[in-house]
C-alpha cells in the first residue's frame, strides 16, 4: 500500500490550484477585452445567458452561472443601472423575476462578438484543443458537483478511507461511483498512518 508524501503537498501538484490560478489569468486575459463592452466578466456571463435566450427567470440564471440570489441580484441590479437589462415580474407567477435585455442590451451583442475569438487568439491553442479542454472542464465540475462534495461529507463523518492511485484518502461508496481517480476494487482500510 502506498503512502502520501511530501510531494503530493507541494501546492505545483495540486489540481485545486490549477484550475484556481487559471480562473485568475482567464480573468486577467478577459479584462481589457471586457472594458471596451464597459463589463466586468461576471456581467459579461450573464449577458451571454440572455444572448443565448432572453427573458430568463433569476433562478435560471443563478442556476446557470451556479451563483446564489444574494451574488446574483446586486449583479443584475448594476446591469439594469446601465440599462442592458430589464427586470420584471413574471405575469403567470409574481414570485418568479424574469431578466430581458432592453434595445441597448441586445445591442452590445454586435461588439461582444469579437471576444471569444480574441480570447482564443490569446490562450494560443487550437480550436479542437479548446473545445476537448472545455469539455473535460464541464466533466470534472459536473463530477465535483454530483458526487465528490457527497463523498467528502460521507468521509469525514465517517473516517472511512480507500486506497487510490497515489495513497489512500477517506470515502465511502455508497452513492455508487468512485471518485476521479480512485479504484473500487480496492478494500476499504484504515487511514494512513
Amino acid at each position: 500500500m502506498s503512502q502520501c508524501t511530501d510531494d503530493d503537498l507541494l501546492l505545483s501538484n495540486q489540481l485545486c490550484f490549477a484550475v484556481y490560478s487559471t480562473a485568475h489569468a482567464f480573468n486577467r486575459l478577459y479584462k481589457p477585452l471586457l472594458e471596451a463592452l464597459g463589463l466586468t466578466y461576471p456581467q459579461y456571463l450573464v449577458m451571454l445567458i440572455l444572448w443565448e435566450r432572453d427573458g430568463r427567470s433569476v433562478k435560471e440564471i443563478g442556476q446557470q452561472m451556479r451563483l446564489d440570489t444574494g451574488t446574483l441580484t446586486p449583479l443584475l441590479k448594476r446591469l439594469e443601472a446601465m440599462g442592458l437589462v430589464r427586470r420584471s415580474r413574471d405575469a403567470g407567477d409574481e414570485r418568479v423575476v424574469r431578466v430581458t435585455l432592453s434595445e441597448q442590451g441586445r445591442t452590445l451583442r454586435e461588439t461582444a462578438r469579437a471576444v471569444p475569438q480574441q480570447a482564443a487568439c490569446a490562450v494560443g491553442l487550437a480550436a479542437g484543443e479548446l473545445a476537448a479542454l472545455r469539455d473535460r472542464m464541464f466533466r470534472l465540475r459536473d463530477a465535483l458537483d454530483s458526487r465528490a462534495a457527497a463523498r467528502l461529507k460521507n468521509c469525514i463523518h465517517t473516517g472511512a478511507w480507500v486506497e487510490t492511485t497515489r495513497c489512500r484518502w477517506p470515502w465511502r461508496g455508497k452513492l455508487g461511483h468512485p471518485p476521479l481517480g480512485i479504484n473500487p476494487a480496492v478494500p476499504l482500510t484504515g487511514p494512513p498512518r
